[in-house]
């Protein structure tokens, strides 16, 4: 592959796709939590939550692509596997299978550490000047904040 010169200095671009690689560790959990949660859930909200969750991994199915190659953009390795995200990741892996309202709680819980790791990689990425991860990672983080808020009204 050629050399990059898109206007980022190497250390930009490295400091820029650190933060992408939890961001995206975060949005490949969560995808494969909210997945699990499509799979298991159970009782009365049951039509409705399937639904929803299946909407909410759908869209996470083409986020982690699209941070995947932002980090690929930049020249540098995006992490792919289990053992990687699991180091990267600060969304806790939940063992057996949880009530209802549990999953709702977790889900909104996780959401919000998504956010939070979007703020974090948007300070990152307007300090390098780098407004193509700054619109992904906000566009990102608006859809977080949607979609915890409406697990908080799910749960009310």
């Amino acid at each position: 592959m050629s050399s990059i010169d898109i206007g980022l200095d190497e250390t930009s671009r490295k400091a820029v796709s650190q933060g992408l690689r939890h961001l995206l560790a975060d949005s490949y959990t969560l995808y494969l939590q909210t997945h699990n949660f499509h799979w298991n859930v159970t009782g009365p909200q049951f039509p409705e939550l399937h639904a929803m969750f299946e909407q909410h991994y759908t869209e996470l199915a083409i986020a982690v692509d699209d941070l995947a190659e932002r980090i690929r953009t930049l020249d540098m390795p995006a992490p792919g596997t289990y053992k990687e995200f699991s180091k990267l990741s600060s969304i806790e892996e939940v063992d057996g299978v949880p009530s209802t309202n549990e999953m709702i709680d977790i889900l909104k819980i996780s959401h919000e550490k998504v956010i939070k790791v979007c703020r974090s990689v948007l300070a990152v990425a307007q300090k390098a000047d780098d407004e193509s991860t700054a619109a992904l990672v906000s566009d990102r983080m608006r859809i977080h904040e949607k979609t915890a808020w409406m697990l908080r009204a799910v749960s009310s």
